[in-house]
């Protein structure tokens, strides 16, 4: 199976613009989650595109400049750890994703997403392991993970003694000694520390 094999058959039943949609930075302990969603061209595709776990920090910052120069629409929409904290993971991505797809400035005639039903508004297909199987949800998966691991090492600078700018977020053995240390910032999702970290 290739990575295009989803848009060809939507393709082939007469779609036009088809969106993918992924979520990156459901697990840290630290910072927003982050969706993109694009609607790429079919004739130009960009080659080397996959899993953005599975490519190099270098290599996803190339792959995700080539996808926003290249593609039809883009649009990254970001849920803050405050938010995460009082609607809970699940409903931040829910609105993350959805947030991602809206802000599209063309409107998708379907939708493939990364992972679970989550209720898009759209006519959407939900594909498990989607970044690796789906190309467009690939592109949005380097789209999202470039600018989420960006956005982190940004607020290295502002949080130094984290550092963020390594595990960008994630729960590191680092990390955690240095929550269990000094306490946590203003950037911590207080529902994912409370098992080693009581205020």
């Amino acid at each position: 199976m290739d990575n295009l094999e989803y848009e060809r058959k939507y393709i082939n039943s007469g779609a036009k613009f088809i969106a993918g949609v992924d979520e990156v930075g459901r697990g840290p302990l630290a910072g927003p989650v982050v969706c993109a969603a694009v609607i790429m061209p079919m004739d130009d595709i960009v080659d080397g595109v996959t899993d953005s776990k599975k490519l190099s920090a270098k290599k996803r910052e190339e792959l995700s400049k080539i996808i926003r120069e290249k593609a039809l629409a883009c649009s990254i929409f970001e849920v803050s750890e405050r938010e995460i904290d009082e609607i809970n993971i699940l409903q931040a991505v829910k609105k993350c994703m959805t947030g991602a797809v809206m802000g599209l400035k063309i409107k998708p005639d379907v939708v493939l997403c990364d992972g679970l039903d989550i209720g898009l508004p759209f006519n959407t297909e939900y594909i498990i392991k989607g970044d690796f199987k789906s190309y467009t949800i690939g592109c949005a998966s380097i789209v999202a993970k470039v600018y989420r691991d960006n956005l982190m090492i940004k607020k290295a600078e502002e949080f130094p003694e984290y550092g963020f700018d390594k595990h960008k977020g994630y729960g590191t053995k680092a990390h955690i000694d240095k929550i269990r240390e000094i306490g946590p910032c203003s950037l911590h999702r207080k529902t994912f520390i409370k098992n080693f970290w009581e205020n």
